[in-house]
């Protein structure tokens, strides 16, 4: 006979995490929609420059493009009523029964690399020689190679630039090794 530990009952209150997908533009709406419903929501983003002509243009773009991930009860009925919340589509689900719960390490692994307000702040891993892509501000779509990485841990990028190098020091966290994601 198999003894019970608390262990082996699932708490039926608790809240587990969940992927929405968002209609076209459906952000800000389903972010004001959420917490009008007191519905904990957490979307990851970052700031990237958006080159239009000679402008710049420095745009907050999600790390998940169309998805926002909400943390429900999944036992309160609350995942039957998110499909009707203004700037959502659908929950994520694998069982046509039921959404698909995602592990409470990946959301707070995400949540440890944002600031309070979502925004990604963890410094990628880069080393001298690596090759990158700058992603925010006025050397944004640029390509360099990393020549050092400063105590005050500011990285210095050579770029090629009218047959010279130019070297310049970058906020690590404008820089993405080439050939990364997000």
């Amino acid at each position: 006979m198999h003894e019970y530990s608390t262990q082996d009952i699932p708490d039926r209150s608790a809240k587990y995490w969940y992927a929405a997908q968002l209609k076209p533009n459906g952000l800000t709406i389903a972010e004001r929609n959420l917490a009008q419903q007191a519905i904990e929501s957490f979307c990851p983003w970052q700031i990237e420059t958006e080159r239009r002509g000679q402008q710049l243009r420095d745009i907050r773009r999600p790390l998940f493009p169309g998805y926002i991930f909400v943390r429900i009860d999944p036992n309160a009925g609350l995942w039957r009523k998110l499909r009707n919340a203004r700037g959502l589509t659908r929950l994520v689900q694998t069982d046509p029964r039921a959404p698909t719960p995602l592990p409470d390490a990946l959301i707070a692994g995400l949540q440890q690399r944002c600031d309070t307000d979502g925004q990604l702040v963890t410094t990628p891993d880069l080393a001298p020689g690596d090759t990158v892509r700058v992603i925010a501000g006025p050397f944004a779509d640029f390509v360099a190679r990393i020549e050092q990485i400063t105590p005050d841990a500011r990285v210095r990028v050579l770029f090629d630039l009218l047959i010279r190098k130019v070297a310049v020091n970058l906020d690590p966290a404008t820089l993405r090794r080439e050939g990364m994601q997000g």
